[in-house]
Order: C-alpha cells, then structure tokens, then sequence
C-alpha cells in the first residue's frame, strides 16, 4: 500500500481531532472486523491499511509528521476541487479546443493535399503553452476529430469537420433566436 496518498483519518472514519483513545476503540472495531479471519466482512487489504494507520496515528511522533503531509494532502484535494468546479476552465478548454480544430480545419480547405500542422506552430497559432495544449490535443484525437499524419503533423479528420460544422450550425441557429427574441 503507498502511503503517500492515503488519508489515514479517512480509512479509520475518524476526525484529525480524534485522541488517543478514540483511535484505539475505533482502531479494534475495524480490525475486528476487516481481519482477515473473519468469513463475513475479512478483508486483508483494508485490514493491512488500518494496522498501518493505526500504527501513524497512535504515536505521537509520527502523527505530527503525518499531519504536515495530510495538510498538503487536503490542499491538493482542495486545489482540485476548485480548478474541476470552475467553469472558466472549461469554457477556457472549449474555445482553445474550438481554436484547434478551426486552425485545423482552415489548413485542410486551403490545401487538402498538405492539410497538416506541426506542435509549435499550432501552439501559435492557437496561443497556448506546450503544457496546456497537450491536453487538448488528446482529447481531440481520443474524439477522432484530430489525427497525426504519417509526416508527424496534426490534421483534422473527417469527423473533426463534421463537429466544426455541426458546432457552426448550432451557434448560427443561436444567434438567430437571439436576434429573433430581441425584435
């Protein structure tokens, strides 16, 4: 089991504020009940990681030093927690996902025989860092909307054309019941 990323008050169901004693009775109800003998609710990988938090969080000395590290821990959860509920970064992941394939599929109707891109220019082009439009470009290949050249470059594929067309027919049909509304 890696420790790194266990949360060690979690496997007990305990508080950070627990004490000793409340580590200790909760401690041998779970190990009662997830020891491995037991035929009904043995489980020897839950058990092993409630020994092991058991073991941390009775002695003094090493709670301390788990507690600096459960700290980050909650602070990288809280990190993640703020960044995947923001709905700027997904309208951000949008339009520069938007920006790819329009780059994209502007390049194949201008020379549909040399339709691909390189990395660098499409980041350019696109105006967005190396370690950001690596995301991007993933999800649009997993998609099937991207594909890589045998040249190595990026092109659009068939798909990809028909998302950017379907994806300009909904905003065109948008901005007419928009318009329509305001008259």
């Amino acid at each position: 089991m890696n420790n790194n990323n266990v949360d060690f008050y979690e496997l007990l169901e305990i508080s950070p504020n627990a004490n000793a004693d409340t580590i200790d009775r909760v401690f041998r109800y779970l190990a009662q009940r997830y020891h491995p003998d037991n035929g009904d609710t043995g489980d020897a990988s839950r058990f092993a990681g409630i020994v092991k938090a058991h073991e941390v969080l009775r002695d003094p000395e090493k709670r301390v030093a788990y507690d600096l590290h459960y700290n980050n821990l909650l602070k990288s959860r809280w990190e993640i927690k703020g960044e995947a509920s923001s709905f700027y970064n997904s309208t951000n992941d949008a339009i520069i996902q938007d920006r790819i394939l329009s780059v994209l599929y502007v390049k194949r109707r201008r020379n549909i025989h040399n339709p691909g891109i390189g990395n660098m220019e499409l980041m350019r082009l696109v105006e967005c860092p190396q370690e950001h439009i690596d995301f991007h470009l993933w999800y649009l290949k997993e998609k099937g909307w991207i594909c890589r050249l045998e040249n190595g470059l990026l092109a659009i594929t068939v798909d990809g054309i028909d998302h950017v067309a379907a994806s300009s027919t909904d905003e065109q049909k948008l901005s007419r019941l928009l318009t329509d509304q305001s008259h």
